[in-house]
């Protein structure tokens, strides 16, 4: 074993799969295989260590690589009786990328390396297949000349047109090594004229500008891209592996394919995947040829020869191989194969991508089996995958036409008319039709039309955006940012790819790819029986922390139920005022002129909110319901200037110029600063007494309808001082005491407060000494921490991402060094003073799995999230518990 260079094959190998970290899943992979005895091509891998020191150091390489590099050739030419860039009997490379996590198509490969104008005879006589030999070498001149030299590979493909077309032939396959050597010709004069210098005939030279070039690939744009959306550190770096070379394109009895020990797509056991005869790797990659199917269970009419046919021999070591990696790495393998003239090679082996639903199948089948435990098929599951099975998709089998294209904001599929407008999508629904609503991007005034709408499409704004949040909340699908898309208001259209569509026009959007579709397409619904179920169960087996769900409407705990939340985390009151006649009550008491008239309206809004937490009450049967108090500012619920306040003032008698001062005194420069949350509550106590005695009467009521026992937890939202929160709690108790007295009743119930501002965080000892519980409201506490609008952050974070000042967004994962601290220190601020403090979370971030595992790490009781992230979030929290349970 040397300092940069691991050698395998022939049975052995200086590594191990324990290498992953620096051989790459790749090179550690083939020396797991050679060490196995399976017939693995021999190679070498040159360590990531080096791409650290190659990046670090000016793209210079390491000074004792070279002779390790030769070293390594040495051995693999005694390994397999051939000589690199030898005139008789050539030995032949592949070089290839191989970082520890797959990054598929990402990195850049070169095959066939070696060859050159005396090589290329002696392949053509040892192999007898001079056509096969020529053709190979044109492969390598094109693929190197694009890897390595950076030419445009159209350039080589016009070339390989107008050589047909001169000799007739209708495919490459016709092709002569005649035909093949004008192409090679060609070539190299088009490299000259392009690149300035001739096509390199030293093997040595060769390798070492592939190996550059592999190294560089690192940082080409897509690698960049594809490591920031799957959170894979630059720092990593790849390794690049050097093997020697085997043909499936050598004519009759040659083939090259992929195989899966199981389907990706459904998780059933048994080999499945594709082949082409003839071939070498990148036509199966390229498209460009159609494979055959291994089995004869995934023909199904399609009259392809599936190889279990064609090669039954070959088909049956492949099988058998396979069954023997999948038991060895005790995970479902991606395979990569080769058969030279009869002779079966398998070239790399990996954990193989599936989809949730596969994986999950999968998981739970291994650890039935007895494979792997329970705690591993938990822990091999990405919880953000399961979005996939809790929403509703659109039907596998239809035809899509796409029109746009966003962010996917917001899993799931939904189809309606274009509306542009909240008044038309409450219209639309009003008249039992369905929307899409259809926005620059939403604001809070927009709530009761995201209510009403199925899905909501905004052409600004990212996946943190006003639009992103909100749609989640609800459960809605949503796509944001479709910048190609163009809205004009005055028209009421909306431009996309040629196409202008307006209201009524029927669209469908889906929330899980960020598509938006023309027309209406079916759509199928979430089954999560069986094997979800089955993961489910362990994951509440292990998991340490509730699971409770943020939902204001009987839709939403439902849904919440059934995905297993165990109670309602954030009840956000305000939601409850969004249909016409309850906005139309909240904007009368805005403008109310004198206690009499408010306390008359606040009568019927009290019969309004009883039926609503009687509702949710009977819903969770015993379970936990936070109620939290009214929060936004009241401007936000008075009519829009124009129409809407001409309509509203019309319809309940107004003069519209009151309205307009109302709101001119309501309005606020920034109103998330501004009065709302427990601010609200000290200037309209009355209403605070409202919503307790909504609460009281509807905990009795429910009580005696279920049987069971109703202890609800009402949350004062944005408290920074504790005299605050102290008075809005003695409104609270005198209520809860005069409901108590009028039906010679006992009511529990607790009092709490949400952290959601720094001082209430440095306060917490202080704050708890009346509040009986923390809830962490997220979302705030990442705004007020950093001084961000959370609705204008994606101008500036995604260059932020994009340039490295930041790893990941704080509206998504926490950010643990500011906002997590201010968490941790609330956490034991709060417990110094009242021990048995219950704590939880419920703001965006309460189903995301990175925030979550750090609230396993401060101690926090339960995370509350939106209904259809309940199960990501018991996943995410068994995993949470295992990681602390790890040595």
């Amino acid at each position: 074993m040397t300092d940069w260079v691991y050698i395998f094959g022939g049975g052995k190998a200086e590594g191990t799969a324990r290498d992953r970290d620096r051989l790459g899943g790749k090179g550690a992979n083939l020396a797991e295989m050679a060490r196995l005895g399976l017939p693995v091509p021999p190679g070498f891998t040159i360590a990531s260590d080096v791409c650290r020191h190659y990046y670090a150091n000016g793209r210079l390489l390491p000074d004792t690589l070279e002779r390790e590099v030769e070293g390594a050739l040495d051995a693999l030419e005694r390994l397999t009786g051939k000589t690199f860039g030898g005139e008789t009997e050539p030995l032949l490379v592949s070089v290839r990328s191989g970082s520890r996590e797959s990054m598929p198509g990402m990195l850049d490969t070169v095959l066939n390396l070696g060859l050159n104008d005396r090589s290329v005879e002696a392949l053509a006589q040892s192999s007898g297949n001079p056509a096969f030999a020529y053709d190979s070498y044109r492969r390598f001149i094109q693929m190197y000349a694009s890897v390595v030299m950076g030419l445009d590979p159209s350039l080589f493909e016009d070339i390989i047109v107008r050589v047909k077309k001169r000799c007739g032939a209708a495919r490459d396959g016709d092709l002569t090594a005649e035909h093949w050597g004008a192409v090679i010709a060609e070539y190299k004069t088009a490299i000259a004229d392009e690149y300035g210098e001739e096509f390199p005939q030293d093997p040595e030279e060769q390798l070492w500008g592939a190996i550059r070039a592999v190294l560089g690939s690192w940082m080409n744009p897509r690698a960049v891209t594809f490591r920031a959306l799957h959170n894979i550190p630059e720092s990593w770096g790849t390794a690049v592996t050097v093997q020697s070379m085997v043909f499936g394109n050598m004519g009759e009895g040659s083939a090259t394919g992929v195989a899966f020990t199981r389907d990706p797509a459904t998780g059933d056991d048994g080999l499945y995947g594709e082949y082409l005869p003839n071939a070498q790797g990148e036509d199966v990659v390229s498209g460009m040829r159609t494979p055959h199917p291994l089995t004869r269970t995934q023909v199904n009419g399609s009259g392809l020869v599936p190889m279990e046919d064609s090669m039954p021999v070959t088909f049956q070591e492949l099988r058998e191989y396979a069954k023997r990696l999948e038991n060895h790495f005790r995970e479902m393998q991606d395979i990569e194969f080769t058969v030279e003239a009869g002779k079966l090679w398998l070239l790399q082996t990996r954990d193989g991508k599936r989809s949730a639903r596969a994986a999950i199948r999968i998981a739970v089948a291994m650890a039935e089996k007895g494979l792997i435990a329970k705690t591993e098929a938990l822990r091999r599951i990405d919880p953000a995958s399961l979005e996939q099975l809790l929403h509703p998709a659109i039907s596998p089998d239809v035809e899509r036409v796409v029109i746009g294209r966003g962010l996917p904001a917001s899993p799931g599929a939904a189809t309606g008319e274009i509306v542009f407008t909240s008044e038309e999508a409450e219209q639309l629904r009003a008249s039992g039709r369905k929307s899409i609503l259809v926005r620059p991007e939403t604001s809070p005034e927009d709530i009761h039309g995201m209510h009403a709408a199925e899905g909501i499409l905004t052409t600004h704004g990212g996946t943190t955006s006003h639009a992103a949040v909100v749609a989640r909340g609800m459960g809605k699908p949503c796509i944001s940012g479709a910048g190609s898309m163009r809205i004009n208001a005055e028209k009421g259209v909306l431009v996309t790819g040629g196409r202008t569509l307006k209201s009524g026009d029927v669209i469908t959007v889906d929330g899980t790819s960020g598509e938006v579709l023309l027309g209406a397409l079916p759509t199928v619904q979430p089954e999560l029986s069986g094997d979800f179920a089955t993961l489910m169960e362990w994951a509440d087996e292990i998991r340490r922390m509730k699971v409770r769900a943020n939902a204001e409407t009987p839709e939403d705990a439902i849904t919440a139920r059934g995905f297993g939340a165990e109670g309602i985390g954030l009840c956000r009151t305000e939601r409850m005022f969004n249909d016409e006649e309850r906005i139309r009550a909240l904007r009368l008491f805005i403008l109310a002129d004198s206690v009499e008239e408010r306390d008359r309206i606040l009568e019927s809004m009290q019969v309004m909110q009883k039926a609503d937490f009687l509702e949710l009450f009977e819903i969770m049967r015993g379970l936990p319901v936070t109620i939290r108090m009214f929060d936004p500012p009241l401007h936000e619920f008075l009519p829009r200037p124009g129409r809407e306040t001409e309509q509203f003032a019309e319809a309940v008698g107004m003069d519209p110029e009151r309205i307009r001062q109302k709101a001119e005194d309501l309005h606020e420069i920034n109103p998330m600063l501004g009065n709302r949350g427990v601010r609200l509550a000290v200037c309209y106590p009355e209403f605070v007494d409202m919503q307790a005695r909504a609460i009281f009467q509807a905990v009795l009521e429910a009580g005696e309808k279920t049987g069971e026992k109703v202890v609800p937890e009402i949350m004062v939202p944005l408290v920074a001082y504790e005299r605050e929160f102290k008075f809005v709690k003695d409104r609270i108790d005198v209520v809860a005491a005069a409901v108590m007295e009028e039906w010679d009743a006992k009511i529990e119930y607790l009092v709490g407060t949400m952290i959601e501002l720094p001082r209430a965080a440095i306060r917490a000892d202080r704050i708890a000494e009346s509040s009986e519980f923390f809830s962490f409201g997220t979302n705030d506490l990442t705004q007020s921490t950093f001084g961000i609008s959370r609705d204008d952050a994606g101008l500036y974070l995604n260059e932020y991402l994009r340039k490295g000042v930041i790893d990941r967004d704080p509206f998504i994962t926490i950010d643990v060094e500011g906002v997590g601290e201010f968490m941790q220190m609330a956490a034991e601020r709060g417990q110094s003073t009242r021990p048995d403090i219950t704590l939880g979370i419920c703001g965006e971030h309460g189903g995301d799995p990175a925030s979550i595992a750090f609230c396993e790490t401060i101690g926090l009781h339960y995370v509350s999230c939106s209904p259809y992230r309940v199960p990501i979030a018991r996943l995410a929290a068994a995993q949470a518990t295992l990681a602390m349970r790890a040595p």
